[in-house]
């Protein structure tokens, strides 16, 4: 395959990263006002966000095997289309119930958009033979760089939440189609796979090791390879766990963070978010590289501690501007974990790809999406400071498993 072609693939990819990012980040940046609109206090507000884990995390246990049958490029169109046009769900939501729903719809695209777009970009990575999996996530964060601005915009110049998310699903629905067409297909794709050819494969090399006598050895080894990747799979979910619980917590809890906790305008309380995501673009853009010159282990670990510091100083100031950047400095932490931590896992031998994402996709989510909930939870019988600690210590745990990384 020629590397114009992969690099078309690449661009796709991006702009899937990018689409999906941003409308879900159109939607954060307007949850104080979904707060106030639907009057719920921190513990209702928690219950409706926790409707995205429970799709989510239903979504990627379908979403390898569904990659692997179908091609991780109609996954991929197919789903992240459908999470754009999903923002017309919390836009109308008029209760408590019907925005659990929405999000509960929401959360299961995103499930599927973000396992079928990181075995695409582990596709591409493999042909390319270099790494990309921070340039792509550095799409995402661009993405939500730029919903996050756009709704912090939109709620400066009191545009309501049902306006402004019903023209961003339509403009990024149509930008997803558009762009994501020159994804890797099914001939391309090496994570595809079909019951007979497999069956015929392991027929083959049944028939093969019996004929030489190497059929012991081949399934003892086999089962070691099995074992240690399964191993390597449970340390990459743990390290994405802790790391999602910080990005979910800032995504759904620093604006409200600023409005109630230090007072400040309408038009700040997106700027939690926006830093962390100006950081993580900045550093995701960057990340290739200085992961090639340094190694993945180092860099997660740095990046642990300084992710640790920025959420400490976002809790103790009692300056917007410097909770702004202690959330930023959070982002700058952060930005290489999940592109290091997908592309292990889809690089993991003894196990598929597509499987190996999706299950460490499948529990980092529960950090992501469960996280916050629990977040607001523990908030309403305690304080929103105490609660966004927890993701300060999480954060630290990852220095402690990076070696899981190590390629």
């Amino acid at each position: 395959m020629s590397i114009e072609r992969l690099q078309r693939a690449r661009w796709a990819a991006l702009w899937v990263f990018f689409a999906f990012s941003a409308a879900v980040a159109d939607f954060l940046a307007r949850i104080p006002q979904f707060k106030e609109d639907l009057d719920l206090d921190d513990a209702q507000l928690g219950l409706a966000l926790l409707g995205s884990p429970v799709g989510a995390l239903v979504a990627v246990q379908l979403a390898g095997t569904a990659a692997g049958r179908w091609g991780s490029r109609r996954v991929a169109r197919v789903s992240v289309i459908g999470g754009c046009l999903a923002l017309f769900l919390p836009a109308f939501a008029w209760n408590l119930p019907s925005l659990a729903v929405g999000l509960l719809i929401l959360g299961a695209l995103m499930g599927f958009t973000d396992v079928a777009a990181n075995a695409q970009g582990v596709a591409i990575e493999q042909q390319l033979g270099r790494p990309i999996m921070n340039g792509l996530h550095g799409g995402y964060s661009l993405g939500g760089l730029f919903g996050a601005l756009v709704g912090s915009g939109a709620a400066a110049l009191g545009v309501t939440p049902r306006v402004h998310l019903s023209v961003m699903a339509l403009v990024l629905a149509v930008g997803a189609w558009a762009g994501s067409r020159a994804l890797l297909g099914v001939a391309d794709d090496p994570h595809v796979h079909t019951p007979a050819a497999s069956d015929s494969k392991s027929a083959s090399a049944s028939a093969s090791e019996s004929a030489s006598g190497e059929a012991p050895a081949a399934a003892t080894g086999g089962l070691v390879r099995l074992l240690a990747g399964y191993r390597a799979v449970v340390l990459l979910a743990l390290i994405g766990l802790c790391s999602f619980v910080g990005e979910g917590a800032v995504a759904d809890w620093s604006g409200v963070h600023l409005r109630e906790t230090l007072d400040s305008s309408a038009g700040v309380t997106g700027l939690g978010f926006a830093g962390m995501s100006v950081a993580m673009a900045a550093g995701r853009f960057a990340g290739d590289r200085v992961v090639e010159r340094f190694g993945p282990v180092r860099v997660l670990r740095t990046g642990a501690l300084i992710a640790a510091l920025g959420m400490a100083l976002a809790l103790v100031t009692p300056w917007p501007a410097v909770s702004v950047l202690g959330f930023t400095l959070f982002g700058v932490g952060v930005a290489p974990v999940a592109p290091v931590t997908f592309s292990a896992a889809g690089n993991t031998p003894g196990v598929p790809a597509a499987w190996a994402i999706s299950r460490v996709t499948g529990i980092a989510y529960i950090g992501l999406l469960a996280g916050p909930p629990v977040i607001g939870f523990i908030a309403h019988h305690t304080s929103l400071t105490t609660a966004l600690a927890i993701p300060a210590v999480l954060v630290a745990i990852i220095a402690l498993t990076a070696g899981a990384v190590r390629r």
